[in-house]
Parts: structure tokens; sequence; C-alpha cells
């Protein structure tokens, strides 16, 4: 488990920089740079929806994440053991507008 900061603003499941999915995967199995990668959880938050945040009623400082990036040096068994992680996407639309810029090639 990792502490979490999202920048995906536009995700249903940001509240305050926090997640309240509960669990997210990292994409980017062939991923050299943090660029190459994304939150494939991502969900475009959308206006006059109530947001979706899952069975959590607020948003966790930490949690777990799966990670797909098997070049990135925290990536263990398609699990992420870095103690902190940034997930980026400013005004992301989708979910390759994000990125992890925790990943470290190995």
């Amino acid at each position: 488990m990792a502490e979490l900061k999202c920048g995906a603003q536009n995700c249903t499941y940001n509240q305050s920089k926090l997640c309240c999915k509960g669990d997210i995967m990292v994409g980017g199995r062939h991923a050299d740079t943090g660029d190459d990668t994304c939150c494939e959880s991502f969900a475009e938050r959308r206006e006059g929806h109530d947001a979706f945040t899952s069975s959590l009623e607020h948003p966790s400082r930490v949690i777990s994440i799966d990670c797909e990036a098997v070049n990135c040096i925290y990536n263990s068994n398609y699990r992420c053991r870095a103690d902190r992680v940034d997930i980026r996407g400013g005004k992301a639309t989708n979910s390759r507008e994000t990125n992890c810029a925790t990943f470290t090639e190995r």
C-alpha cells in the first residue's frame, strides 16, 4: 500500500487530491518513462452527475496500487511497492492524459 497523491482533478474518484476508489491500476506495460504510464482507473467527472466513489465514503491517503509498468523499480509482481505515488493529470479527460510521476526505470 502506498500513500497516493492524485493530481487528476477531473477524475470522479479524486477528492482533495486523494482517491475514493479503494485501489487503482497503473498502466504502461512497455513504459520507459513516467510519460508512458497512465492511471487506468481514471474516470472523467461529468458535470451534473454525482461523483462515483465506490464503497468508500471518504478519500483514502493510503491505497493499493496494481501496476503493469514492469520496467519500474517499484513494480514487484505487478504490485507497486513505492512508499509514495504521485499520479498527474491536471485537466485530463481520459486515462491516457494521466501518468505516474513516481515511475523510475529499472
